[in-house]
This record gives structure tokens, sequence and C-alpha cells, in this order.
């Protein structure tokens, strides 16, 4: 008990050990290990697997269809033994991986997307964000989709078969009655169609549906038989994806490259992110029925594929194990008898990572705002910080109130350890006197000191209790700063433009080092030497370094927790000094 009675000490460790945490989280976030896909479940000398190899019909994102693919449908799957047997299980041959783009674009633009449709399959092959600048104050917006070879992402939908016959798959030719489509104001939405017919009857009409204000894309396919003879479909999507090692520095690291881009999928029951360079992870391989999806996520943006529910649906993932990899998800098949038609329908997403849009898109789909393990903390966090912001208008001084009112709410203990603070505060020049006294025998010192108080009725180690209980509340705010697109780029006061990025000018980590050290002569000192106080002076300038290159409104959060706290614990000083003159 006598080596905890330094709090300073022992609140200090704590911000040091915090700080280096998500220091160490940063770091490995930008220094994360290449891993070369030759040393990969290959023998040396071995060549990395060849994605395009791998999935049949595959080739560059410019290339053209070999002759008589526009209308050729893949070959069907092969069942599996011990699947269920209204599932369609993945088969390479099913899905090839970069055809399918290349064709005429149709332009489509929303007040909040704007895209181009291939007339290829239907393939989305570029998708900006209208209101999601790359760089505040620049034209430039945020792209999802694009053809570049570099960076390679497309959302490919389509219908293949049980026969070789002609299906509409993402390799086959479109027409539309239209190249451009603007949703007009006021509109409840807009409907972009496809056409697709096999010569003999069979037409199919490819439906996107857009929504004022919504990234949500209802995809609809209407397929009317009218050949003379049954005829089967069988739905799938596959999102692909080449993400080239990204340069970072740890210091000057881009706040968009930070998460993880990275394939994720929910089964019906749990959110999973899988690692391409896995060896388990590229045989990924799983059956699905309802509140399941597919996506690809990145740092506040999302793109993802949600089947219908109560329908059986298969998903995989075929990757090169480095840069590139393509999710699927393939549905049942849908028999449409002759003179009959059918409606198959799936759920697409592309765009920020807006929890309640998500959430109505798909079954816990929110959840790719990924806040790690503190997601029990940071979701409620984050629902908290999102109604006062319907009060404030303004991020930062939500940021400021909510602080406010997660001090309330731990009032009753920081009183406690407060009046503990500053009772031993108090007894600094007795417990001086005793290590004078008893400066060759420690064990005596630490009688004497238990026994004072115990007679003085004061818990030594109650200062640092609310420091270790408000830890984890101070890493959820770290994760809702840097996860929630809601706080992109979102403006404070004056220099603040971006709360989700560092202070440019480092001014509230200066503020930040001056609270701490205005926090840190309100504790009690008794037990320090002097080469220790100098080495904890200089702590929260140490502290202050760390967090410039945090999010500004994690430092802000900070700050205001530390003025909040000296207010505090000066007034309780100021009580038990008053407290103490009456009883002499």
């Amino acid at each position: 008990m006598n080596s905890m009675m330094n709090n300073p000490r022992i609140f200090l460790w704590i911000l040091l050990i915090m700080a280096g945490w998500l220091n160490y989280e940063a770091w490995t976030r930008d220094y994360a290990p290449h891993i070369d896909a030759s040393a990969i479940g290959q023998t040396p000398g071995a060549q990395a697997p060849d994605l395009g190899a791998a999935i049949p019909n595959a080739g560059t994102a410019s290339a053209p269809a070999a002759p008589g693919a526009a209308n050729a449908a893949p070959p069907a799957p092969a069942p599996v033994p011990g699947a269920p047997a209204s599932t369609v299980p993945p088969a390479a041959d099913v899905l090839a991986a970069t055809a399918g783009v290349g064709g005429v674009p149709v332009h489509v633009h929303t007040d909040v997307l704007d895209l181009d449709i291939d007339l290829k399959g239907g393939t989305i092959r570029r998708a900006d964000m209208v209101l999601y600048p790359k760089v505040k104050g620049e034209p430039d917006r945020v792209r999802l989709m694009n053809t570049d070879p570099a960076t390679l992402y497309l959302l490919q939908t389509g219908l293949t078969g049980p026969d070789s016959g002609a299906r509409p798959t993402h390799l086959s030719e479109y027409t539309s009655a239209q190249k451009d489509y603007t949703l007009a104001p006021g509109a409840t939405e807009l409907r972009v169609p496809l056409t697709w017919t096999n010569g003999d009857g069979v037409t199919v009409t490819k439906t996107f549906i857009f929504k004022p204000g919504q990234y949500r894309i209802d995809l609809e396919y209407d397929v009317d038989n009218m050949s003379g003879a049954p005829w089967s479909v069988t739905p799938y999507a596959q999102i692909q994806r080449r993400d080239p090692e990204q340069k970072r520095s740890f210091i000057t690291t881009n706040a968009e490259n930070l998460s993880s881009r990275v394939p994720a999928y929910r089964d019906g029951k749990k959110y999973s992110k899988l690692k391409i360079s896995s060896d388990t992870d590229r045989n990924f391989s799983a059956d699905v029925t309802s509140g399941a999806w597919i996506a690809a996520i990145q740092h506040h943006f999302v793109s993802a594929v949600v089947p219908p529910d109560n329908t059986p649906y298969h998903f995989a993932l075929k990757t090169d194990g480095v840069h590139e990899y393509v999710l699927s998800a393939v549905g049942p098949a849908t028999p449409v008898a002759s003179g009959q038609k059918a409606t198959i329908t799936q759920r697409l997403f592309i765009g920020p990572k807006l929890q309640k849009q998500l959430d109505d898109t798909g079954a816990e789909l929110d959840r790719v705002a990924d806040y790690g393990w503190l997601t029990i903390l940071s979701q409620p966090l984050f629902k908290v910080l999102q109604w006062v912001h319907g009060l404030f208008g303004n991020w930062g001084w939500t940021i400021v109130f909510v602080t406010f009112l997660l001090k309330l709410v731990f009032y009753p203990l920081s009183e406690t350890s407060g009046r503990s603070m500053a009772k031993m505060k108090m007894l600094g020049p007795r417990m001086k006197q005793m290590q004078e006294t008893y400066k060759d025998d420690r064990e005596k010192l630490g009688r004497a000191m238990m026994e004072l108080y115990k007679k003085e009725k004061v818990n030594p180690v109650a200062g640092c209790v609310p420091m270790i209980v408000q830890i984890p509340v101070f890493l959820a705010f770290y994760w809702v700063l840097l996860e929630s697109v809601e706080m992109r780029q979102a403006p404070f006061i004056g220099w603040l433009t971006d709360l989700s990025s560092k202070d440019p000018f480092y001014i509230l980590p200066a503020i930040m080092a001056v609270a701490m050290f205005v926090q840190y002569r309100l504790q009690p000192q008794t037990g320090m030497d002097p080469v220790q106080q100098k080495v904890f002076m200089f702590m929260p300038l140490v502290m202050s370094v760390m967090f410039a290159f945090f999010p500004s409104g994690l430092v802000l959060y900070w700050v205001t927790n530390t003025i909040l706290s000296i207010a505090q614990q000066w007034n309780i000083n100021r009580r038990i000094e008053k407290e103490k003159a009456k009883r002499a």
C-alpha cells in the first residue's frame, strides 16, 4: 500500500501507458509488415497465385471480352456434397474477376452520388461521393468504384444459369433508353433500367433504384420468359478490389489511409473481417440465409451487397494473397416457367459509413463503422453524441457538452477521489517529517504512514480510481472520432476545421500541456524526491507531444475533461480547507 501512495506517479504512468498504446495502434496500422504472396502456401520459387487464372475469363479492366462472350453465361456450379439443397455453392467458373468493363457507361447523378454504370454487364465502375471532398475546400470528391488498373474497384452483378445457354451475366451487353439519368428535385426515386434479351423470347430488365439522400441502391431483375420453354437463373453479386500497398508516414499519415481496406461479411450471426493474406481466409466460404451481407471496407466508406432475407446465399472469397480479392455472394436458382415472369432483388450500398442508413440497409451493417473491441462502449457513446449534435449542430461543442455529461456521471467517484487527494496534500508536511525521521528504516516508515492514513481516514490509492475507470471511455472516444464519418472534416472553431485530423497548429496540445501541469500541481506530491518531481513535471509536455498527432476532437475531449477536473479538485481543496479551519 505504501508503494502506491504516490498518486501523481500512478496518475501519470496510466496516461503514459494509454498514450503509448494508442501510438502503438497507429504504428501497426502504418507499418504492418508486407506479406509476399510467394511465401504463402507455396514452395520456394513458386509464382504467386494469379487471381485471373483462378477465375476463368478474367482479364484486365480495359480488355475487350472474347468473341461471343457478350451473351455467354458462365457454366453453372455443380452441387457440393453436404451443402443445403437450396444453396448454390461458389465455383470458379461462375464468376469472372475483371471482365465486364469497357462498354458504354450510363451516367447517374443524384444529390449524393455520381455514378457510371457500364452497359457491359451493368457493372458499377465509378462512384463519386458528391458531398465528400477528398481534401476539405478542394473540388475532387472521394471516389470508390474506379477502373484504374492500379486501384481497380468494381461492383459486378448478374444472373447465371444451370446450362450453357445465354444469361445476363456481368459479361453481357445491355441496352438503355438513356445515357444520362438525374434525380429530379422533389422526386421520390430514380429508376435506371437496363435491358437484355437472349433473342429467343426471354427479356431481363435490370433496374437500379436510387432515392434522394440515400446511398442504398435497390437492384431488381424482372425476368419475362416468353421463350416457350422453362428457364432458370441464379443471381450473384461480387465486389472486386485491388489495393496496392500504401506509402505512409507515422507523423503525416493521411486519415483516409488509417483504416484497413479489407473484405468483411456478416453470416447472420456475427460480423467478421477477412485477411486476404491468411491461408484460412483465402479459402473463406459460408452458407447464409438471413441477416447476412458482404462488404469492402475502408476508412469512413464502404461498399456492400445485401441479399434478401430468408433466401439461401453462398459467400466466397478469392484472392491473390497480397493486394487483390473478389468477394462474392451467389443466390439460389430461380425457375421461370414459360409464359411467366419473376422478380429477383438485391440491395447494394456504396457510400460513407452513415450508421442509420447502414442499419436500414442490412442487419448490423452499421458494424462496418468498426470500433473494435470497445464497440460495446463506442456505439452508445456515438448515439449520445449524435443526439447532442442535433441540439448544438457543431461536433466540437457536442464533444465539450458530452464530456461535461460524462463528468457528471462520474462525479460521485471523482468527489470521493478528490477529497482523498486533498487530504493527502494536507498531510504532506507530516508525511515529509516522517520520511526524514524514518529515512533509514522503510518498514517503520510504512507502518507509520499506514497508521496516519487510518487515523485521518485517507485512502492513498483512491486518486487513481477515476483515471482507471475513464480509460475505457477515453479509448471509446478515440475510436468514435477515428471511425465515425459523421465527424469527418467537421469544424469546431477558428483554426480547428477538421476534428478527425490533428490540430494543424498544435494549439490544443499546448493547452493540454498547461492544463495537465496545473492538474499535476493540485495532486499530492509527497514521497517523491527532487529528481522524480522534475521528471513528472516534464510529463505533461511528453503527453502533449504524443497527443499532437491524435485527432483534434480527441484532444478537445481530454482538454475539456482536464479543465473540468481542475475546477472540481480546486473546489474540493477549498472546501476541505474551510472544514479544517472550522475545526481549528
